[in-house]
Parts: C-alpha cells; sequence; structure tokens
C-alpha cells in the first residue's frame, strides 16, 4: 500500500508540475477533478439508493468552474445564477415523478454535491487567476498536501489516540497534530511565495491545516454514511479523485477569501 500511494503521488505531483504554469491547462486539470468528484459523489449516494440526478448535476457542476475559466462575470454574484437554475430546474424535474416521497432528499443531496464539490473547488481556479496566483496555489497545494502527509505519517508511525473512530476508525490525534506541524511548515517554506510576516503566515497556514483536516473528516463522514471505504479506485494506493481533493474543498475557498481581502 505505501509503495502505491509513493508511485501515485510521485505521479500527482508530475502531473500538476507539468500543467500549473499554464492557466488553461491548470483550470482544465482542475475542471476533470471536479467532474470525477462529482461521479463518484453521485456513485455512492446510488449505493445508498438515493435516487439522485447524476448526469444533471455533473453537468451544471462542470459549467461553473468553466465560467470561471472563461472569465464569464456578468454580475458580482453570478455564480448564484447557476445554482438558483440549478435549483429551479430541479423542482421541475420532480414534477415528471409518479411518487412523492423522497423529493427533498433527491434535491438536496443533488444540489449539495454541486455546491460542496464543484463550486468549493473551483476556487482553485479563481486563486490561480489572482495576480500571482501561481504562487497562491503553489503555496495552497503545499500547506494542504503537505497537512495530509504529515497526518498519514505521524498518524502510521506514532498514531495511538483515536480521533473519531465513529467517524475515520484509523484516525488519530498524534496523526491530526502532525498534519497541523506540516502544514505550518509548509506555510513557512512558502513565505516568499505570500503577502504575509510570520505572525501572519503562521496563522493563515495553523488555519489552513485544520480546515484541511475538517475537510478529510468531513468527506471520510459521508463515506460511511453510504458504507463505502474510498470514493472510487482511479488512484491506487489512495482512492478516488474526491478522496484527492477533499481536505483542499474547505482550504481552497476560505484562502481565497484571505487573498482577496488584501
Amino acid at each position: 500500500m505505501l509503495i502505491k500511494r509513493i508511485f501515485t503521488s510521485a505521479a500527482l505531483i508530475a502531473i500538476i508540475t507539468g500543467v500549473i504554469f499554464s492557466e488553461w491547462l491548470c483550470s482544465l486539470t482542475i475542471i476533470a477533478f471536479i467532474v470525477l468528484g462529482l461521479y463518484e459523489y453521485f456513485a455512492m449516494l446510488e449505493k445508498k439508493g438515493i435516487c439522485i440526478y447524476k448526469y444533471f448535476g455533473i453537468g451544471v457542476g462542470a459549467i461553473i468552474p468553466l465560467s470561471i475559466m472563461f472569465r464569464f462575470e456578468p454580475t458580482k454574484s453570478w455564480e448564484l445564477l447557476f445554482i438558483v437554475l440549478a435549483l429551479i430546474f430541479l423542482i421541475l424535474m420532480q414534477f415528471k415523478r409518479r411518487d412523492n416521497s423522497g423529493v427533498i432528499v433527491d434535491i438536496s443531496t443533488t444540489l449539495f454535491g454541486i455546491l460542496y464539490v464543484s463550486w468549493f473547488f473551483s476556487f482553485m481556479i479563481k486563486i490561480r487567476y489572482l495576480p500571482g496566483g501561481l504562487g497562491f496555489l503553489v503555496a495552497l497545494l503545499s500547506i494542504t498536501k503537505l497537512g495530509d502527509i504529515g497526518a498519514y505519517l505521524v498518524g502510521s508511525k506514532w498514531g495511538k489516540k483515536l480521533l473519531m473512530p465513529r467517524i475515520s476508525p484509523k484516525k488519530t490525534v498524534e496523526g491530526s497534530l502532525g498534519g497541523l506541524i506540516f502544514s505550518i511548515a509548509g506555510g513557512l517554506v512558502c513565505k516568499p511565495l505570500l503577502p504575509f510576516n510570520f505572525g501572519q503566515l503562521f496563522f493563515v497556514s495553523a488555519c489552513l491545516g485544520i480546515l484541511g483536516q475538517l475537510g478529510d473528516l468531513s468527506e471520510s463522514l459521508l463515506k460511511r454514511d453510504c458504507q463505502v471505504k474510498d470514493s472510487g479506485n482511479i488512484f491506487p494506493g489512495m482512492g478516488g479523485a474526491l478522496d484527492e481533493i477533499d481536505s483542499l474543498l474547505f482550504t481552497a475557498p476560505v484562502f481565497y477569501f484571505i487573498l482577496a481581502r488584501l
């Protein structure tokens, strides 16, 4: 398993290195992860027996990052347009149903997937398009993913006290603390890329480290509810696309709003 993780991580690093310098290649890669992540999310819900609108959700979920990529911004809150339209169409689709039971659950889970996977991860494109966005995105990936790596390494070696066994039976308090330390270290290493002093950088890195772990736990909560171990198996030893981006789903929006206020 460790060897598979190492090879998969090396392949992902190579892909990221190859696309991150180009805005459009980077955006397309992010969109690909969104589409894969949405497919895995809806597949998990299907296993749970929920009647979701998979391809409609994936379609709307792809439109949101594509509109960011092509800088479609007719109004200040233009992203809400797609979410409102998605909700309207989901409600209209219910008129064709023969049975009214489960309507709220079906609409809610479909819309949640669009917000949770597509909208949250689309902030990665927004960060890349900021002035200095290349450095910001490198820093975000470093802080967040080093937290994942630190939690895995420290937890595997020294983890004893379980963090939340009901949600994730293998995560430990020691691993969580190790991940936080790795995130802070990643932020300090990336200081030349960020417009923060050391105090601000320490605070921002710690917040992102905590948010990254909450993102990981949140996806674990969804998987436990759907009774699956991984969201998919596209990445040997590491699971699916949603497993790879879960921590970034929480860190990307917050980091963008921090940068946007500078």
